[in-house]
């Protein structure tokens, strides 16, 4: 696990980023669901945590690059790099989830202008999250240019999202339709499980010249344990407890058991040498 702790600002940027990703999506549709008005003002009002999870994970992202003039000449490649395009697509949802929660909590959002405003975020947070992914389908390097990869991406949205969602309307259940939330998390942990155990054998197979994928990772099982185990304690507290302290505490146990699984990610970065089997 070592191997990808030098990574630990892309496993902040990417977490946070597509938790927040995740949660907007359950909001929009929360929102679409949501006739009172006090209820929907509650929702403007914690979606500021939202922002904050954004804010964060672009600093985290500035660290990585340097400084954050490195950020503004990664875009000089714009529909030709995949980065570039993520920073973009990125810097697009951000600003619109800022100018919404301000024009909402202002009451100067009108009501029609309000949803067409929600979709288009949500529209460019998915495009956000599919460029985020195709940033690391690099062709030289095996372990990554996989739909493993994109799989693990993506349910991160869903698990990180539901829980910090779930956890944002929880006090007032009543009145939102998130019962759902619990059940779509534990689908998603099933699948995570699948993803990484598949994983685990496939890495047996992937090796170049000069190494073996396995070996880039030798406590992958026992890290993935420990990853699903924080997981399932997370999924129990969604399911049982209506607790806030509680459930805060299965927000962090997601991000932590995502964030194992990104570090793993990116100490598998290998790249081709002379031969390359599977």
């Amino acid at each position: 696990m070592n191997a990808g702790l030098h990574e630990l600002p892309l496993v902040f940027f990417t977490i946070l980023a597509q938790s927040a990703v995740g949660a907007w999506l359950v909001f929009t549709f929360v929102l679409f669901n949501t006739k009172s008005e006090k209820s929907r003002a509650y929702i403007h009002k914690v979606m500021f945590v939202i922002l904050a999870f954004l804010g964060l994970g672009f600093i985290a992202s500035i660290t990585h690059l340097g400084s954050p003039m490195r950020a503004f000449n990664s875009l000089n490649r714009i529909g030709e790099s995949m980065m570039s395009n993520e920073i973009l697509s990125g810097a697009i949802f951000f600003a619109l989830t800022c100018f919404y929660w301000l024009f909402t909590l202002t009451g100067k959002m009108p009501a029609a202008l309000g949803n067409l405003w929600r979709i288009t975020t949500a529209l460019v947070g998915i495009i956000f999250m599919y460029v985020m992914n195709k940033v690391y389908h690099i062709v030289s390097v095996p372990t990554w240019n996989t739909s493993l990869t994109s799989w693990s991406f993506y349910l991160t949205v869903a698990l990180g999202g539901l829980a910090l969602a779930y956890t944002l309307l929880r006090p007032n259940k009543s009145e939102f339709p998130i019962n759902f939330v619990p059940s779509l998390f534990a689908l998603a942990l099933l699948f995570t499980a699948i993803v990484a155990v598949y994983q685990g054998f496939n890495l047996q197979q992937i090796h170049s010249s000069i190494q073996r994928a396995a070996d880039l990772v030798p406590d992958y099982a026992v890290m993935t344990a420990i990853r699903l185990c924080l997981l399932a304690i997370a999924s129990y507290l969604l399911f049982r407890t209506k607790n806030a302290v509680l459930l805060s505490c299965a927000v962090v146990l997601t991000l932590v058991g995502e964030g194992i699984g990104r570090v793993l990610f990116y100490g598998l970065h290998m790249t081709l040498g002379m031969t390359i089997g599977s």
